[in-house]
C-alpha cells in the first residue's frame, strides 16, 4: 500500500483529461492562477496597510478626526 509508481499516476491523469478534457483543464489552471495571484495580493496590501501609522486623532472637542466618522454616544437599554 505505499506510494504509487510513476505508471499508476500517468493511468490517473490520462482519466482524468478524458474526463474533463484539455480546454476545461487549462481554463481551470488559469483561474486557479488568478486566484492565488489575487490572494497574494491581498495579502501583500494586508502585510503594508498593518505597517502604516496609526491616524491622527483630532484635538478638537465636538469634531471627528475624519469627516466619514460617526460619532454616538452609547447608552444603556433600562
Amino acid at each position: 500500500m505505499g506510494s504509487f509508481s510513476i505508471w499508476h499516476w500517468l493511468v490517473v491523469l490520462l482519466i482524468v483529461v478524458l474526463v474533463f478534457g484539455t480546454k476545461k483543464l487549462k481554463n481551470m489552471g488559469s483561474d486557479l492562477g488568478g486566484a492565488v495571484k489575487g490572494f497574494k495580493d491581498g495579502m501583500k496590501d494586508g502585510a503594508s496597510s498593518a505597517e502604516a501609522p496609526p491616524p491622527q486623532v483630532s484635538s478638537t472637542p465636538g469634531r471627528p478626526a475624519d469627516p466619514n466618522t460617526v460619532d454616538v454616544e452609547a447608552k444603556n437599554k433600562s
